[in-house]
């Protein structure tokens, strides 16, 4: 019967029994395999990252809920989103202290990549190796920037592929962890480690970079290095290597970088580098390199550095002109000629200082230079205009025309409105301040001294509201003194001196972060200017103005100060008669006098009333700069330090003055107090050499000596004169506003380049100088963020087996003595990384080394064990301004903590520690 609706009635489909249960089983594998494809992590995956985050106890692990889904957790990555199996894992950052939980990420059997860099582990245990060598899937491991001093063999790794142990304390050679076995390394980094020995060459020929960076790799550049061909990079640097730069290197034809800078290295440059068409890079600053550049190494390169090495001859005219040049550094060479045909338009940065180069500067060679933003020529024996094209630098930044021989007038500036530092200082230029310089409203930093410059101060110059430093000294310079001058309200240093300025000083006490003003040999009129917090002023040499004798440079000494001073004059008084309690008394509690005038000094009883000036023996310019030359006078020199009225103040090894040559300038004299035998004999033929040795050194954070006398009662050493304070003084004796922290981070890397390049020997085939008082007394501030290492004379005058005084003595100051000092009585570098370590910490803490009888340097370490205490280290008024500042004074925290390690073998080396805060 037909159905009703005219619907159609459906086929019936018979199955065979047999069929039916077939389709079921396939029905159920089908479940069975998209329960594998779409479940979580298994339960042993599980259960182990679990485990994991019960001993990390880190806090985005432990939310409600996650424990459902580790593929979620930060660092842990899974072969598919949320699901599959942990294949990477990064522990990087997390402040992990204690490397047990490493063997137990070893059961997860699926991982191919972990980092646990970042932190401060300072072992891998055993178990690590022997449970993770058996994970065939890993490929990347990440032990950088951590404590690691000691490590196993990774010799069955066999799968690996890239290992970095960079920034780590492990020592030995590099053979001793089976390197040699890990067939498939294509990455090695062991760069900031104490490795010796020879560069490791017994590697995986799949290897691509090689970094070493940093260590005490011995020996020569081994010819087999040209055997692995599929090397990109390359990095030597920082090492004591020795020999030449083997030619065969040419024939890495895959090499992008070479980096060789900072060790011994010699010869000439090869040729056969410039036919490797993937080079970009080319490095081998600080060596002892001779010779001529080869003609065509910049044919492919990017980025050249042959600074500090001794190469001569001319510049080749092609070396500027390949297009894919960006930064050229030639600086402290011997060239002595340069005529480029052409240069890049690509040209970012070109340093061409401390050379010999002679001759006018080609203007249309920078004619169409829109990129270039760093130019440095100072320091040669240019002649002629400044180019009128340097004007239409529209990017640069930084223009360091200094100590040439440049006349005619200053060229219009008004176009480089991106420019914020200018040195001209110490050429010939004449003519006025043009007014456009207003323009340039990114300027920090205008020095134009020591030239002939005539005319009136622009008073435009004060619409320059970012500037920090202007120096316009010792030029013809006249009329007054701008009366808005006080707008500059970020002026830290305002050096007018030795000019033609008339007419009154205006009120100047709102330049808020003024630190120096110097008026003197002018002829102002009016009041020395007074200001509420700590400023240093010079107005000497303007008869119209009438000094303040209680006050000659406006430094008041702060309240605790005073009670300082009174303690160890109460402390004298009563006899105390224990001569190292006398020195502990003298050292730390005894404010610092610089500065601070002639009532609070104390004088050498046998130089009142000296009326017969010594005399001289042999006096000696250690500078080759023609001002100096012309300014210090050796009878000047040796007939102020005979009167007492120019003390400014006495350490145990010296006596301090302050000098105005007839000349008019300040020069700052040391005379050594050679009672003590521990000072070699002044007239000795080998502390000439020492202190020629000194004269010849020149860096930006280091105060070298300008000149020498030797006279019948002693040795005079000469100076620039620093127009600010010690470090000290400025964290711990004042009582104005507080550093911040921008500026004590500049301090200590600045302090850490000083020592780095003192201990550095690379650079000019000389021995170490060390230092035996190393204490932030030693430091000067030429700024709020420009250190001086001072004192770094007397590792040279001084033979410690001789003296006659205490332990402390030669030691240095209390706080800052290596713990090891007590039974090795041997100044070290790795004593000065102490020494440091604990400046660091007064940076950090705003404490001084010794307080109320307690070093800082312990009472750090015992509050520093566990890491929530750390914050509670630090100087909170500086800390709490930002959390960047918090996060980055607890890096450096880090670092001090190195630094002042019990064990001297355990401390970095300076270098290590100024990559470490310039890295951070």
């Amino acid at each position: 019967m037909p159905s009703s609706g005219g619907q159609k009635k459906m086929k019936q489909i018979y199955v065979p029994p047999e069929t039916g249960k077939f389709m079921f089983c396939l029905f159920f594998i089908f479940l069975s395999y998209c329960h594998v494809c779409f479940s979580e992590l298994s339960s042993n995956q599980t259960s182990t990252m679990i485990e994991l985050s019960r001993l990390l106890n880190i806090s985005d692990w432990n939310l409600p809920g996650s424990e459902r889904n580790p593929c979620s957790w930060k660092g842990v990555m899974c072969s598919r989103p949320n699901n599959g199996s942990v294949i990477s894992l990064s522990l990087s950052g997390f402040d992990l202290s204690n490397s047990s939980f490493l063997p137990l990420v070893c059961q997860i059997e699926t991982l191919e990549t972990l980092d646990v860099s970042k932190n401060i582990l300072s072992l891998i245990p055993d178990e690590f190796v022997t449970k993770c060598e058996t994970l065939v899937g890993l490929k990347h491991l990440n032990f950088s920037r951590n404590n690691i001093s000691s490590s196993p063999s990774f010799q069955d790794f066999s799968k690996l592929e890239v290992l970095d142990f960079s920034y780590n304390f492990l020592s030995g050679k590099t053979g001793d962890y089976g390197l040699d076995r890990l067939v498939q390394l294509r990455s090695l980094n062991l760069s900031f480690n104490m490795f010796t020995g020879s560069v490791p060459i017994y590697l995986s020929r799949s290897l691509e970079k090689l970094e070493v960076s940093d260590n005490l790799l011995s020996g020569t550049i081994p010819e087999g290095i040209e055997d692995y061909k599929e090397l990109k990079l390359l990095d030597l640097s920082d090492n004591q290597l020795t020999g030449s730069i083997p030619s065969s290197l040419g024939n890495l034809s895959k090499l992008e970088s070479l980096l060789l800078s900072n060790n011994d290295l010699s010869g000439s440059i090869p040729e056969s580098l410039s036919s490797i068409q993937t080079l970009g890079r080319f490095a081998a600053n600080s060596n002892h390199f001779t010779g001529d550049i080869p003609s065509g190494i910049t044919r492919y390169l990017a980025n050249l550095d042959l600074s500090f090495n001794n190469l001569k001859g001319s510049i080749p005219g092609d070396l500027l002109s390949p297009l894919k040049l960006v930064s050229v550094d030639l600086s402290s060479n011997q060239f002595v000629e340069w005529m480029p045909q052409s240069i890049s338009p690509s040209l970012v940065r070109l340093r061409l200082g401390s050379n010999k180069l002679s001759g006018t500067v080609p203007s249309d060679a920078f004619e169409s230079l829109q990129n270039l933003t760093y130019l440095e020529m100072d320091n040669n024996h240019l002649t002629g205009h400044i180019p009128p094209a340097f004007g239409n630098l529209v990017s640069l930044t930084l223009l360091n025309l200094a100590m040439n021989e440049f006349t005619g007038t200053l060229p219009p500036f008004g176009n480089l409105t991106r420019l914020q530092v200018i040195k001209l200082q110490e050429n010939k230029l004449t003519g006025e301040i043009p007014d456009d310089i207003k323009l340039l409203s990114n300027l920090l930093t205008l020095n134009v001294s020591w030239n002939s410059l005539s005319g009136s101060i622009p008073p435009s110059l004060t619409q320059l509201k970012k500037l920090s430093t202007m120096n316009l000294q010792d030029n013809n310079l006249n009329g007054s003194i701008p009366e808005n001058i006080g707008d500059l309200e970020d002026l830290i240093e305002l050096q007018l001196g030795q000019n033609r300025l008339s007419g009154e000083i205006p009120a100047p006490d709102s330049l808020i972060s003024l630190t120096q003003l110097i008026l003197s040999n002018n002829q102002l009129t009016g009041s020395t200017p007074r200001f509420t917090r700590n400023v240093l002023v010079n107005v000497s040499g303007n008869p119209g103005i009438k000094p303040i004798k209680e006050d000659k440079v406006s430094i008041k000494r702060s309240s605790s100060g005073k009670r300082k001073l009174v303690l160890v004059l109460i402390t004298v008084a009563i006899g105390v008669s224990a001569l190292v309690a006398g020195i502990i008394t003298v050292i730390v509690l005894k404010p610092s006098r610089r500065f601070k005038g002639v009532n609070n000094v104390q004088v050498d009883p046998d130089e009142e009333g000296s009326t017969v000036l010594p005399e001289i023996i042999h006096g000696k310019l250690l500078t080759s700069n023609s001002l100096h030359k012309s300014n210090i006078n050796f009878a000047k020199a040796v007939e102020a330090v005979a009167r007492p009225e120019n003390a400014l103040y006495q350490t145990m090894f010296w006596s301090y003055y302050r000098v105005v040559m007839p000349s008019g300038s300040s020069y700052f004299i040391k005379k050594l107090n050679s009672r003590d035998r521990i000072f070699q004999l002044a007239c000795s033929e080998q502390l000439e050499l020492e202190l020629e040795m000194l004269g010849k050194l020149h860096h930006t954070n280091v105060m070298v000596p300008l000149a020498y006398v030797l006279y019948s009662e002693g040795c005079l050493l000469v100076y620039d004169f620093p127009h600010m304070l010690t470090l000290y003084d400025v964290l711990h004796n004042h009582t104005s506003a507080v550093v911040d922290w921008t500026s004590r981070f500049s301090i200590a890397v600045g302090i850490a380049q000083g020592i780095s390049y003192l201990h550095g020997s690379q650079s000019s085939g000389r021995d170490p100088i060390l230092l035996p008082d190393l204490s932030s007394k030693k430091i000067i501030l030429k700024s709020l963020n420009e250190p001086l290492v001072g004192d770094i004379e007397l590792f040279k005058v001084i033979d410690p087996s001789k003296s006659n005084s205490s332990l402390s003595a030669v030691a240095g100051t209390i706080g800052y003595i290596p713990p090891e000092y007590a039974y090795t009585m041997r100044v070290t570098m790795a004593g000065n990384v102490y020494s440091f370590g604990v400046i660091l910490l007064e940076l950090l803490t705003g404490r001084p080394a010794v307080s109320e009888g307690r070093e800082l340097a312990k009472w750090v370490q015992s509050h520093s064990s566990q890491q929530e205490q750390r914050n509670n280290i630090l100087d909170l008024r500086v800390s709490k301004t930002s959390t960047v500042a918090t996060k980055q004074m607890l890096r450096v925290l880090s670092v001090a903590l190195a630094c002042i390690d019990i064990s001297p073998g355990a401390r970095p080396k300076m270098k290590t520690v100024l990559r470490m805060l310039t890295r951070l």
